[in-house]
């Protein structure tokens, strides 16, 4: 006998602002079910949620659940003004005596229940959230991005949870691995019309291109309909009118037909400029150390890292990835050591806590305002990797519409906070990337365009994250902050990582085999080795003759830089593009046999 759906929402409809966001939904939850729900940033995936948490009422059609089901829901930014602690609100919901089941799910999400509410973070208050509806155990759990500010411990410990319920449970994630992981079923809003699949999240993204593979085949044929209808129109002959009449008319309701479809909304038109190339050498920091009072944040630790190179860090929330992160590009101050940093560094960074953006602003007033992308005498455009760009035009690229450029930055999604953030770090060029927590809230069409930038960035990429798919993706080298001050760099991403650290772990800062260039090297064992006095000095000398090379180059990429020169001095131009390539060649060398001298001089 089948059993009554969990929730079942029939012919719904709701409209914001005059644009309907659904039209005549019909939606079942079933017992048991593990629900993706997809789509692109505002789609209205978390408006659905809420309507089917019953916290958002429809224009019409109904919400229905069997009596005695709990459909509880995991609120983003909940009001905890009437408790004085994490833990008292996490259990405000619980049958007395069982307090314990918040101590229990606290420990797997790793939040302190007695933390005052007045000096919670957002990250801890949307922790106690999730908390609260773990311990309550509902029929149905509703949850909305359940992964945000959990580490990658915590994160494992949630899948876990989620992978041994029996209650059933509707997901909104960035993090891809965590929905292949748990779902059995999709849910699909895409342009007001919500579709489902009966397999999880792992057959995504085939479905998609298979519906609107199917999508464009109609559109094609309703086209080339519609131009041998209206070819007829204007050659066809006027008798039997009547008939032909008719004809007309299905002629307009194709045309009509054809202006009902929504066509797609497009990627983001994200690009990323490297700019001049930095130095071959970007960081190198020797015996680097930090303690806060009494917490030891890093023992002594030696980086490496060279142009190209695509540096990961993880770790539990805490445990001082950003701190190392600042210490790195020289924005906090190591307690011992020293860090290096290399020639022509164009730094552009990607802020977890989004402190670029001011939310009294406007998305315009946002762009037009920041100094770095301000085109002097004009208040309506914004520089744009060296062109001014009218700044709805740019806004436009990054799947904002001209209403939103008058909107408040406040008033933006986390999803649209983050793709203001890439607009404005993409507006310039940048040789070295900065990417403190930048997966957060981006949908999965996002996200992919950006791994494929990252994929043909010239530059270099310092990340850290949370989401162990787009660390797969992104990184050369891991470097795992495990506690007590430990840091281990290891070749590859998360996966890769996993796999080495089954060893056991060489000393601090060692790479667990040496196929990446961005590890430490302080700890490997070299064979001891000597300078000569000719090396000595040439090791002395390469840093006057890599600054006057880079001198050079910039001075040939100047005049290289005339559109007109070509046409106006053709053997000009050869020459000049023959000595910038051979200038090119020479630094790369001349940077290589640093490089060599200087490691071999540190292994003595």
């Amino acid at each position: 006998m089948a059993r009554a759906p969990l929730l079942q929402l029939s012919e719904i409809s709701l409209t914001f602002g005059g644009n309907p966001v659904f039209d005549r939904l019909d939606l079942a939850i079933q017992p048991g079910d593990r629900v993706a729900l997809v789509g692109r940033n505002g789609s209205g995936k978390s408006t659905l949620m809420k309507v089917m948490a019953g916290l958002v009422e429809a224009d019409s059609g109904s919400r229905a659940a069997p009596p005695g089901v709990v459909v509880g829901y995991m609120e983003q930014e909940p009001d905890l003004s009437a408790f004085a602690t994490l833990g008292d609100f996490a259990a405000s919901g619980l049958p007395e005596g069982e307090d314990y089941r918040v101590s229990v799910v606290a420990e797997g999400l790793k939040f302190d229940p007695e933390t005052p509410v007045s000096a919670a973070s957002g990250g801890e208050r949307r922790r106690a959230a999730l908390a609260k509806l773990l311990a309550e155990a509902p029929e149905l759990m509703l949850l909305d991005e359940p992964t945000n500010h959990l580490d990658i411990e915590a994160t494992l410990w949630l899948e876990e949870t989620l992978r041994t319920t029996r209650t059933a449970y509707v997901l909104i994630s960035h993090d891809r691995a965590f929905l292949r992981a748990l779902t059995r079923a999709t849910l699909w809003i895409d342009r007001g019309q919500v579709r489902r699949q009966e397999k999880g999240f792992e057959a995504f993204e085939d479905w998609r291109e298979t519906v609107w593979a199917q999508e464009d085949d109609a559109r094609h044929k309703l086209e080339r309909k519609i131009k041998h209808e209206a070819k007829w129109a204007v050659e066809g002959i006027s008798a039997r009118r009547t008939r032909n009449q008719g004809r007309v008319r299905a002629l307009q309701a194709l045309r009509a037909e054809r202006a009902s479809m929504i066509r797609r909304q497009g990627t983001a038109d994200m690009a990323l400029d490297s700019g001049q190339a930095s130095g071959r050498l970007v960081i190198e920091a020797v015996g680097i150390s930090k303690a806060f009072e009494e917490k030891l944040i890093l023992n002594p630790f030696d980086l490496k890292v060279l142009r190209g190179d695509r540096v990961a860090f993880v770790g539990p929330n805490g445990v001082g990835k950003t701190t190392l992160l600042k210490m790195l590009t020289g924005e906090i101050e190591p307690d011992g050591g020293s860090v290096r940093h290399g020639t022509n560094l164009q730094v552009a960074v990607f802020d977890q806590a989004r402190a670029a953006l001011d939310f009294s602003m406007t998305l315009w007033e946002g762009l037009v305002n920041d100094p770095e992308m301000a085109v002097s005498g004009r208040a309506d455009q914004v520089m744009v990797r060296g062109t001014p760009k009218h700044v709805v035009a740019y806004l436009k690229d990054f799947l904002f519409d001209e209403a939103q450029a008058r909107a408040p930055i406040g008033s933006l999604s986390g999803g649209e906070r983050a793709r203001l953030l890439l607009a404005r770090i993409m507006a310039r060029p940048s040789n070295l990337l900065i990417l403190d927590e930048p997966t957060n809230d981006l949908d999965v069409e996002t996200l992919d365009l950006l791994q494929d930038l990252l994929g043909d960035y010239d530059g270099t990429v310092l990340l850290v994250s949370h989401d162990r798919d787009f660390i797969d993706r992104v990184a050369t080298t891991t470097i795992a902050l495990e506690g007590d001050g430990r840091a281990t760099a290891y070749a590859g991403g998360w996966s890769d990582y996993l796999a080495q650290r089954q060893a056991p772990p060489k000393a601090n800062g060692a790479a667990k085999q040496p196929a990446s260039r961005a590890v430490s090297e302080k700890n490997l064992k070299k064979p001891a080795q000597t300078l000569t006095f000719t090396e000595l000095h040439r090791l002395n000398a390469l840093p006057d003759v890599i600054e006057k090379l880079e001198a050079e180059i910039g001075k040939l990429s100047d005049i290289l830089s005339d559109p007109d020169l070509f046409t106006r001095a053709s053997d000009r131009f050869h020459r000049t593009s023959e000595a910038l390539a051979k200038r090119q060649a020479e630094l790369t060398a001349a940077e290589e046999e640093w490089l060599r001298l200087e490691e071999k001089a540190a292994a003595r």
